[in-house]
């Protein structure tokens, strides 16, 4: 595989928020700071129920005074009502945008080659969109919010080659990065069992959001007793949501996978344990990730 690879995530579309009280709006609903959004600096962060629950989780990135939103295709239009839901009479905008597409480029000389700094968030306007460093690891390369039309140029000018889906996938599962609903169960999951905290998903100073009181008392009280672990399979990858056992006793539930790779939804006390983890026929080795505090 080359050092610069491109993929076009036909999977992730791209929802417009605006207006003067658009900053403010999502500063009241997410769970990352918008106050460290700026042309220069894009986040990770994501939706919760009122009960600290998951729901949608996104990229966040300025663009010409607007915010621009990397989220999961097949949910945003769930996204775009909730937003709507809660806007009321503020004065914000919210648009799906046809004409705009993600990108990632991954790669060993990715940042140099792209010349962004290897900074998690660093951004740039960039062929009429925004390119950024990846906000949870840098690993894992860029990404690009940029129209359609834009896609071409970046292969031919820029010295990319296409990859495929599944090369980007494996590398996102070897490093334990979560893909949205693939990975997090809707008004289910909790953040900091996902790795929200080391993923620089979510900020505990910045005041109230939706889903603050439960994210930070899990935080403070210590409650997290499972974790989303890269995982490796002997054998094929089971299904997503098959049951995790050690020794007969439940001990987690496999998430998406790709060849051997996958993530998988691990109780923390079976780590300590030498019996094997087993998901139907497949033995399951977990794959602590050097960022992961637990």
């Amino acid at each position: 595989m080359n050092n610069l690879n491109f993929v076009r995530l036909d999977d992730r579309r791209v929802l417009k928020v605006s207006g003067d009280e658009a900053r403010d709006f999502l500063q009241g609903l997410v769970s990352n700071d918008l106050d460290r959004v700026s042309e220069t600096r894009a986040i990770y962060a994501a939706l919760l129920t009122p009960q600290g629950k998951y729901l949608h989780d996104f990229f966040i990135a300025e663009l010409a005074e607007s915010f621009y939103l990397d989220c999961e295709a097949s949910r945003i239009d769930d996204l775009f009502k909730r937003l709507r839901m809660y806007k009321m009479r503020s004065k914000v905008e919210l648009e799906i945008v046809d004409d705009m597409a993600v990108a990632v480029f991954f790669g060993s000389y990715i940042h140099d080659a792209l010349s962004i700094k290897k900074e998690a968030g660093s951004a740039f306007d960039w062929l009429g969109g925004v390119l950024y460093t990846d906000p949870r690891l840098t690993g894992i390369g860029a990404r690009a919010m940029i129209p359609t039309d834009s896609f071409e140029i970046a292969l031919r000018d820029e010295g990319f080659s296409a990859a495929s889906f599944e090369d980007y996938d494996e590398l996102r599962l070897s490093l334990g990065l979560p893909d949205s609903s693939r990975d997090l169960e809707i008004d289910k999951s909790i953040l900091l069992e996902s790795g929200f905290e080391e993923l620089n998903g979510v900020d505990f100073d910045k005041g109230c959001y939706m889903g603050q009181e439960l994210t930070a008392r899990t935080k403070h009280r210590g409650l997290i007793k499972k974790r989303l672990i890269p995982v490796t399979y002997e054998g094929s990858a089971p299904a997503p949501g098959t049951e995790i056992t050690q020794a007969g006793k439940n001990a987690g539930e496999t998430r998406s996978a790709a060849g051997s790779t996958g993530l998988a939804l691990i109780r923390l006390e079976v780590l300590e344990n030498s019996e094997p983890l087993m998901a139907g026929d497949s033995v399951v080795t977990p794959n602590k990730p050097d960022w992961a505090n637990f």
